[in-house]
């Protein structure tokens, strides 16, 4: 009889075990926890880095290091900037030559992290030294494991779980301590413009000043202009033609010369002939 009475009372503390587990979420209110954090003395180390900007290609930068070798820093965001003389550049406003210089403050701070919970309530069962049911202030049942050592207060004394006993109301209270370390860092960019550095970065050849040729023997004057894209064949066009136009004087005063001496010629040789004639 009284073997079918324990095997009765096992099965319901069973049954009430597994509640007591499904709804420990919703209960867990009942234990009151306390987090203290302590942090002791901080280290800080400082990192400097210099390079100068090689090309900006959307939002990765290419930096040229001190060892020559080019170094890609990817996806920089938007609200990144760089202070270069005094003024806050974005990623796309930072342009090839500038030299720019990070500085990397890493502060590291060790931290005790202690954690004291509490909890009170009426014993309603206990399995010492694994577990305990406590009836809690709402009324509602909680199944807590016993940790190694642990220490109950029950009217102002304390003892462990082998001397709870059912209807003693108790009061537990675990401390735990961790410990934490807390990693800050803070980054500031500075650089310079390159130096003699012009407002306006031009790109492309520069564009001559137009320059006039007269030619001769033309009714009107033709202007020549050149531009910054002209070939090597337009700048030497206008020298052939100078030099083709210097020629047709020469030929023409030689064409009058040969047309004279014809002439005198011609004139001559009718005068020599002309007294022949009469003798006859």
């Amino acid at each position: 009889m009284n073997s079918l009475r324990f095997r009765a009372r096992c099965s319901v503390l069973l049954v009430a075990s597994v509640i007591f587990v499904a709804f420990g979420a919703s209960m867990s209110a009942q234990v009151q926890s306390q987090t203290a954090t302590t942090s002791g003395a901080p280290t800080k180390e400082v990192k400097i880095e210099t390079g100068e900007v090689v090309a900006v290609k959307g939002n990765d930068l290419f930096v040229k290091m001190p060892d020559g070798t080019i170094r890609d820093f990817p996806n920089i965001p938007e609200s990144a900037t760089a202070t270069v003389d005094g003024k806050k550049l974005g990623i796309h406003e930072l342009k090839p030559g500038m030299k720019l210089q990070r500085t990397t403050v890493t502060t590291t701070t060790p931290q005790v992290v202690t954690t004291i919970e509490t909890v009170t309530g009426k014993v309603w069962h206990v399995n010492p030294p694994v577990s305990v049911i406590l009836t809690l202030e709402s009324g509602q049942n909680q199944m807590f494991k016993i940790p190694e050592g642990q220490k109950f207060t029950v009217n102002g004394q304390e003892t462990d779980a082998w001397g709870l006993k059912d209807g003693m109301m108790v009061t537990a209270t675990k401390i735990t301590t961790a410990e934490a370390t807390s990693v800050t860092q803070k980054a500031q960019v500075t650089g310079t413009m390159p130096p003699d550095a012009p407002v306006l970065i031009a790109t492309g050849e520069p564009t001559p000043a137009p320059a006039a040729s007269a030619t001769a023997g033309n009714a009107g004057g033709a202007t020549a202009s050149g531009t910054a894209a002209a070939t090597q064949t337009t700048t030497t066009e206008p020298e052939q033609s100078q030099a083709t136009v210097s020629r047709w004087p020469l030929f023409v005063g030689l064409l009058v010369v040969i047309a004279i001496l014809a002439w005198l010629g011609n004139r001559f040789l009718r005068k020599s002939h002309a007294p022949t004639s009469a003798q006859r």
